[in-house]
């Protein structure tokens, strides 16, 4: 840990509010789930997952990576499912796709390239 320059703290789970970085980690969260469960606040449940996920795999400028990168020490790969919705985005938005395929498999590469 000290390798990193974190500092080791302590803090009762019964009292979340001492620790700071558990309020900002609860609030970014909050704001995640608002915005994906909208009007419909009974099924945040259902969303949790998928808050998490997105959380865990956007980037921190504090940490300058993502916590998924911080933790695995590699960028996270999208599932086949989100990978096919952004390729329907793409098409959808009438996007080049040509370009759009020779930069993703530049990406691919340089991934594969890293491991």
């Amino acid at each position: 840990m000290t390798k990193y320059e974190v500092t080791h703290r302590l803090a009762t789970a019964y009292h979340p509010q001492r620790s700071g970085q558990v309020e900002v980690f609860n609030r970014g969260l909050k704001r995640i789930l608002e915005r994906m469960v909208g009007e419909n606040r009974a099924s945040w449940s259902d969303k949790l997952d998928d808050a998490l996920w997105a959380f865990r795999t956007a980037f921190k400028t504090p940490i300058g990576c993502t916590p998924y990168k911080l933790v695995y020490g590699k960028s996270c790969h999208l599932p086949i499912e989100l990978e096919h919705k952004a390729y329907w985005a793409l098409k959808h938005v009438n996007f080049d796709l040509k370009t759009a395929v020779i930069t993703r498999s530049f990406n691919l590469m340089s991934l594969m390239i890293r491991i």
